[in-house]
């Protein structure tokens, strides 16, 4: 019986999708950026928020721009170029950057 038990969940770890493997933006942005991006905040830097106005006014308020420091980093934002791909560097750009116009509700 226990062997029966080992195999089955053998078969269930070999073919299902863990939950990291979800790529979807908003899945990337929340194990990747949410630690201090909640919500769109900040909290290391509080003029340093994903907010529209913020983004616009640090000069992120372009997903080219906005991939550019995902993928450096810059001062206490680390880069990630080196942890997502570029496919998902891109996606979530774009998530941050839709989020930001309907002021991340």
């Amino acid at each position: 019986m226990l062997k029966f038990i080992a195999v089955l969940l053998s078969a269930v770890l070999l073919f299902s999708s863990p939950a990291w493997a979800d790529n979807s933006p908003a899945q990337l942005f929340e194990l990747q950026c949410a630690g201090c991006h909640v919500n769109g905040g900040n909290i290391i830097r509080r003029g340093k928020t994903l907010k529209l106005k913020a983004l616009e006014k640090n000069g992120y308020g372009t997903v080219e721009t906005i991939v550019a420091i995902i993928t450096n980093g810059k001062g206490n934002m680390s880069a990630y170029k080196d942890r997502l791909s570029e496919s998902e560097i891109q996606s979530v750009a774009e998530y941050v950057l839709d989020r930001a116009h309907q002021n991340w509700n």
